[in-house]
């Protein structure tokens, strides 16, 4: 990767964060829990970008009827973006779950039973 591709990832995820707590959330109501930009990868041609989101949320339900709205308002995100980047075109984004956490803290609940069945 290079300097200016990591730049342009940080800003993304920066950018993306504010839009989704801004107006997104006001525009999309069924945009619910706790919702974090964990990543963003911007293809080198930028035609393209992934968005990893992490959600919190009270139920599973709850959680992927949010993943559901961050995809369907993909396109009005990228719209928000284009008034703020200073780019000739904002990629297309696809909108995908970082369950990171969720597999971290599963590890974690492993780990302390090992340590409780060797006591």
């Amino acid at each position: 990767m290079t300097k200016r591709t990591d730049r342009l990832d940080s800003e993304f995820r920066k950018e993306i964060a504010a839009i989704v707590a801004g107006p997104l959330k006001d525009r999309a109501p069924s945009v619910k829990g706790l919702v974090s930009v964990t990543e963003a990868h911007v293809a080198p041609d930028l035609k393209t970008a992934k968005v990893y989101v992490s959600v919190y949320a009270v139920s599973p339900e709850e959680k992927e009827q949010t993943l559901a709205a961050l995809r369907e308002n993909a396109g009005f995100i990228r719209h928000e973006l284009a008034q703020v980047m200073r780019m000739r075109t904002v990629p297309l984004l696809t909108i995908l779950p970082d369950d990171s956490m969720e597999y971290g803290s599963k590890m974690d609940e492993l780990f302390a039973r090992l340590r409780k069945d060797e006591k």
